[in-house]
């Protein structure tokens, strides 16, 4: 287990490398000029120049990133262009509402998707099963962002009611901080919970064709038993490896989510940043998420080993 995990690793740095190069150079093709907006329309060539040098802009690329790269390994991302805070101080007090959220999301998504799942395949082609593949192939088709847009849009038009869009902390009302993630979360766990739900039908209805499952039929034990011991924990194996994918997913969406729902967490941030063209907290803010998905996945496949002990080898 030890070299499995060891060789996973191996395998993550190459792809970190990669990232960074690429977090590095996105925002950089951004239309606008940061120095441009900072300094307004007024500015003089000679202001732009010295605020460019300033920053650090008017080297070359590849010397801009190597430093970078430097500072990140020894945990420095720098300062924001705009709020002159260094990036890790303001990701840490907005990170804990975009955990949150995409904690709920995750939570509804299994909570939604492998139940269903699992009924579907053990009632094949009944009316639940129609049912159930009709729905999920909606929650895969329609955008998140849009059914978020309707649930606020059309409750204030017809009942005069509209969910609680102002930010709530913990220790002032635990209760409405609590609820002010619910909504959002089950709507942009919708397509995760569509997504697993499937495959869990799927691979589900392939491990109960299989003749170790018919042989327990036989013994006569009762469908809880077939399902739950003998069969589930083999169908779930490639569940938990799409369930890492689409964490990636759902932390993407919580760029446009805290937006709509006014969460101050941080992919509100990156989407401010975003206008401002503040380039350090973009290329912090998605480096941080590429590692975090990176970290993921090596999670996902540790569970994937010890479920499945042949994986290891």
């Amino acid at each position: 287990m030890r070299r499995y995990v060891v060789k996973r690793l191996l395998v993550a740095i190459p792809s970190l490398l990669i990232a960074s190069l690429i977090v590095f150079a996105l925002p950089r093709l951004l239309p606008g000029d940061v120095v441009q907006l900072m300094l307004e329309e007024k500015a003089y060539a000679k202001d732009i120049d010295e605020l460019r040098a300033k920053l650090g802009l008017d080297r070359p690329m590849y010397v801009q990133y190597f430093e970078w790269a430097g500072r990140v390994v020894r945990g420095d991302l720098g300062d924001s262009l705009w709020t002159k805070r260094p990036i890790l101080d303001e990701l840490m007090t907005r990170m804990p509402v975009t955990v949150e959220l995409g904690l709920f999301a995750v939570g509804f998504a299994i909570l939604i998707g492998v139940p269903i799942g699992v009924l579907s395949a053990v009632r094949a082609d009944a009316a639940v099963d129609y049912l159930a593949r009709s729905v999920a192939i909606l929650g895969l088709s329609v955008p998140g962002f849009w059914l978020a847009t309707l649930v606020i849009i059309i409750p204030a038009v017809w009942w005069g009611w509209t969910p609680h869009l102002h930010f709530v902390e913990f220790r002032v009302d635990p209760r409405a901080h609590v609820a002010q993630f619910l909504l959002p979360g089950l709507i942009l766990g919708i397509a995760s919970a569509a997504a697993l739900m499937r495959l869990t039908r799927g691979m589900l209805l392939e491990v109960l064709r299989q003749d170790y499952v018919r042989t327990a039929w036989s013994k006569g034990l009762s469908e809880r038993g077939v399902v739950i011991k003998h069969s589930l924990k083999n169908a779930i194996i490639p569940v938990v490896t799409i369930l890492g994918l689409q964490v990636a997913q759902i932390l993407g969406g919580t760029v446009v989510f805290e937006q709509i729902f006014g969460l101050p967490g941080v992919g509100r941030f990156l989407f401010d940043a975003i206008n401002q063209r503040d380039y350090p907290v973009i290329q912090g803010i998605n480096l941080m998420i590429v590692s975090l998905v990176v970290v993921i996945n090596l999670a996902v496949d540790g569970v994937y080993a010890l479920l499945d002990p042949r994986i290891r080898y």
